[in-house]
């Protein structure tokens, strides 16, 4: 079993389980699939009637993402403490030769360690990147009335035309910060 858990999946095993969430979620409970809301239910729970964006019953309808967020952020920990493969991340030489490009040469973690540290984060590059992007994506997430996972898989599986054109933008937001942002900041 750990062998399994701890080999890739592919992809037509994976999707159509991430696939199938939409309508067991839809049937059991009503509920639809999404990230972004839980920051909104954690402010609410913390800071209540503050601001009429906050004015609502959190527990009533929050409680399904927050232990959503909750299992994320535990199951993150489980897979990388007791799930951790030893080996190196495979990435293309064509990936590694780009990268190289940016000045990125240290690719023996999940992500590259030039800029994700804290030296690198008291830099202009890193608080652009970790806390502008940040700042970012929390708001995009919010203006677009949901996050990439909850308008991609939900939305776009219930047909609405308002999760197309957010996952269009996403798309070309993630383009325009791969070719034109990324080499600014490096």
């Amino acid at each position: 079993m750990m062998e399994l858990l701890l080999q890739p999946w592919p992809w037509y095993v994976a999707g159509p389980l991430i696939g199938l969430m939409v309508p067991a979620l839809l049937l059991l409970d009503n509920r639809t699939f999404g990230i972004s809301s839980s920051y909104q239910h954690i402010c609410a729970a913390i800071v209540p009637g503050r601001s009429s964006y906050f004015a609502y019953d959190w527990k009533k309808t929050g409680k399904w993402n927050l232990g959503l967020a909750l299992g994320t952020l535990l199951g993150g920990v489980v897979a990388g403490t007791l799930l951790a493969d030893p080996e190196p991340i495979a990435i293309s030489a064509a990936t590694q030769a780009d990268l190289a490009t940016l000045g990125l040469t240290d690719l023996s973690g999940f992500v590259p360690r030039e800029v994700f540290n804290w030296v690198a984060l008291a830099s202009g590059p890193g608080l652009i990147l970790m806390i502008g992007g940040g700042f970012l994506v929390g708001f995009g997430a919010r203006y677009a009335g949901g996050c990439t996972s909850g308008h991609a898989i939900f939305g776009l599986a219930d047909a609405q035309l308002p999760s197309l054109i957010a996952v269009i933008g996403f798309f070309v937001g993630g383009l325009i910060s791969t070719w034109v942002l990324l080499p600014l900041i490096f």
